[in-house]
């Protein structure tokens, strides 16, 4: 199977410019949801990197008692109780996990999925709760994209040696599953199972808590905008890594923070279109 370059040529050949006459409307409505009592920065790191990325309207869900926090951080968002999971008919995609915790109560979000026919985003503790609870694959009759890094990736599909032994089972499930996997790391691997990309974006100043929830939200923007789960994937970690770049311009690997890196997702679009003109 030949391993192909997420590069510039790669991307012209997926991005869709923003028509001048849109509105909001045009671009979705995501719905994340994220966060928990000790982890609410994982809400703030995935919305405005949803937002940051195009997309028309956002929805965060999660438990009320933080919900200033959303407030006072991101009040372009809007807030939903976890409840908002009964009623998904006013959404174009969703993103789960980052920091919403491994319990079953945080289970149960995954089990309302099942009727869904959006697509969806699974990360973070959505794949660790896929992982402990043993969720039959089955019952996911929507399209729908898994961001695991190397220890999530063993724990939903057991110990792997090497990199090259990831990216074999990847491909093996991605087409057992009709999914989309991301297996983040150095040169992130993106897979449906029939195609394969390796991307050339980013650098080690991305190997920090919090990146893996900006991915989450900036395919989960990308989702709700229309694009296929394969382009959303790839799309995302190609600017993901490409804003990392541009932030090394103000910042070193070593200090760079994903709110740095999510500041520059704007230079990252700027640049995608000064190069594609």
């Amino acid at each position: 199977m030949e391993l192909l370059k997420i590069d510039l040529n790669c991307i012209k050949s997926i991005y869709k410019n923003r028509p001048c006459d849109s509105h909001k409307g045009t671009h979705g409505h995501a719905l994340l949801i994220a966060g928990s009592e000790n982890k609410m920065g994982a809400v703030i790191i995935a919305s405005k990197a949803c937002l940051r990325s195009g997309v028309g309207l956002l929805t965060v869900a999660f438990s009320p008692e933080n919900k200033n926090v959303l407030f006072n951080f991101i009040p372009e968002a809007m807030y939903e109780n976890t409840c908002v999971m009964n009623d998904l008919s006013l959404y174009s995609a969703i993103g789960i996990g980052p920091g919403i915790g491994v319990d079953e109560i945080s289970l149960q979000y995954i089990y309302e999925l099942y009727e869904n026919k959006l697509p969806v985003v699974f990360d973070a503790d959505a794949l660790n709760l896929i992982a402990k609870y043993k969720i039959d694959w089955k019952n996911f009759n929507f399209p729908f994209v898994l961001t695991p890094h190397p220890k999530e990736f063993d724990r939903l599909f057991g110990e792997h040696d090497s990199e090259p032994e990831r990216r074999n089972t990847a491909i093996q499930k991605a087409n057992e599953l009709n999914c989309v996997i991301v297996l983040k790391g150095h040169k992130t691997f993106v897979t449906d199972g029939i195609h394969t990309f390796e991307n050339t974006t980013g650098n080690s100043g991305l190997a920090k808590g919090g990146s893996g929830d900006a991915l989450t939200g900036m395919i989960t923007s990308f989702l709700a905008q229309g694009y296929t789960t394969l382009e959303a994937a790839i799309l995302g970690v190609y600017l993901h890594g490409l804003a990392a770049d541009i932030t090394l311009q103000t910042q070193s690997e070593e200090s760079m923070l994903i709110t740095d890196v999510i500041k520059n997702i704007g230079f990252a679009f700027k640049r995608l279109n000064s190069e594609i003109q």
